[in-house]
């Protein structure tokens, strides 16, 4: 009996289709792959924002009636000072700082926020009334934001771009506690976050009374 075989182009035909299933599984593959990178980046992206949100929450829910003494002088600079048009954009004494090591120092703090190169930074100081040569530590909460802005409620329920209301608070005022309006606090802040990629996000916050 005369051997048979497979001739060549049945051979061609074979590595053919060979070649498709491969191909199309690669792509199969490849494309899970890249849904996977992708998936784990906006899990990624949206764990920073909801970070940053909480300790925003955190800080803004605790604003203590504390004024700090300014840098340089005998003025005071008022419990919560915000402005859009300086930086930083805002800054407060919080209260609630948490002290696990037992260290001797105060449970308040004093917290600023400014917006650097499209980073939201949150800087804090070691001591509560901080002179020049206290160099505050820095945080970076989220990146690829756009803008930020603080309004601040007033106790009549009108928004403030704003605190303190009265433009008109003294500088020097003396001992803490003298001028009630170094004292004063906003009942609720809005804070609006307009990023690169998720557009803007809205959160109002309560202030603890």
């Amino acid at each position: 009996m005369r051997a048979r075989g497979f001739t060549l182009v049945e051979l061609l035909v074979a590595m053919f289709i060979t070649a498709i299933i491969f191909a199309m599984g690669y792509a199969a593959i490849n494309q899970g792959l890249n849904e996977r990178e992708g998936l784990r980046a906006r899990q990624d992206r949206l764990s920073a924002v909801q970070n940053a949100m909480r300790i925003l929450a955190q800080d803004f829910s605790q604003v203590a009636p504390r004024p700090v003494r300014e840098p340089v002088g005998d003025g005071m600079q008022p419990a919560l000072i915000g402005s859009a048009e300086s930086q930083p954009l805002v800054a407060f004494t919080r209260a609630g700082w948490a002290n696990p090591a037992g260290i001797q120092r105060p449970a308040l703090q004093r917290v600023a926020y400014v917006l650097e190169d499209g980073t939201l930074r949150r800087l804090h100081w070691r001591v509560l009334d901080p002179t020049l040569a206290n160099t505050p530590v820095r945080r970076d909460l989220l990146d690829g934001v756009r803008s930020v802005r603080f309004r601040y409620m007033d106790p009549t329920r009108q928004w403030r771009d704003q605190w303190p209301p009265q433009s008109n608070i003294p500088r020097g005022a003396g001992p803490i506690g003298l001028d009630p309006r170094l004292r004063m606090r906003p009942i609720a802040v809005e804070i609006v976050l307009e990023l690169e990629d998720w557009g803007t996000i809205v959160r109002i916050i309560e202030v603890a009374s």
